[in-house]
């Protein structure tokens, strides 16, 4: 399963670099240079549309090897989308400070298999997997490093921190076993890669980003069946996006 779905990231990664590397020999083959002026402001705007997949990385608890309930917990990938706004500062000609406030959309699950079928569930009983669905508000900030402009067509990578806060957490709800609770705040580091095209009004920009959380999110129950069982939850995410630049 973890070779299957590595090997589908990967695809996705390569058609995604295949079609802007398509793009961006396009681009430099294009005569006429576009937005020129663009170079000497001192700061500009722009908005983001971005696709996800997420999911957790956990941490067993030694209660885990004690217990006979759960013989399984496995996280698995799940799409979201996110709809931004960007300022970026310009430091100089290599690099650039940018901060791009984020509303994402998201679902991350975890698969158990159980010894002892839950006749609460959906399904077999035996199988049995838990949504925790989320809407969050991210705050990255990212220092970017360019290269040389080639006529309408430049790469650059980025790297950063981020301040996230889930407005759909469930850590002060009170409901029976069927509860994984992941608290509101998260942090982490990001980095990626990203192209600039150059339009005549304005600048498309794709780009693929990894995002790794450091915090703990997971409020542990020990009277909770499918909680207590994970010690650490940590949040990852590959974010797929479109960035329109004026």
């Amino acid at each position: 399963m973890l070779f299957i779905r590595r090997n589908q990231k990967a695809g996705l990664i390569g058609w995604v670099l295949l079609f802007v590397c398509s793009l961006g020999a396009k681009a430099q083959f294009m005569k006429e240079i576009n937005l020129e002026e663009h170079e000497a402001k001192p700061y500009y705007f722009g908005i983001t549309l971005a696709g996800n997949m997420a999911r957790f990385h956990i941490e067993q608890h030694p209660y885990f090897l004690a217990q006979d309930t759960v013989l399984v917990m496995e996280p698995t990938n799940s799409g979201g989308f996110g709809l931004g706004l960007l300022a970026t500062l310009r430091l100089n000609h290599r690099f650039e400070a940018r901060f791009n406030p984020t509303l994402i959309f998201m679902e991350r699950n975890i698969i158990y298999q159980l010894k002892y079928k839950d006749i609460f569930e959906d399904g077999d009983g035996f199988n049995v997997t838990k949504k925790v669905e989320s809407v969050i508000t991210s705050f990255p900030l990212q220092l970017k490093f360019r290269s040389d402009r080639i006529g309408n067509f430049r790469v650059y990578m980025l790297g950063g921190v981020k301040l996230d806060y889930d407005l759909a957490s469930n850590a002060k709800a009170r409901q029976a076993e069927n509860m994984i609770k992941i608290g509101k705040l998260d942090y982490g580091i990001e980095g990626g890669l990203g192209f600039n095209f150059y339009f005549k009004s304005f600048i498309f920009s794709p780009e693929v980003k990894f995002s790794n959380g450091l915090r703990n999110m997971h409020d542990r129950d020990a009277n909770l069946k499918y909680s207590n069982v994970i010690d650490r939850i940590q949040s990852r995410m590959i974010v797929f996006s479109i960035h329109l630049e004026g």
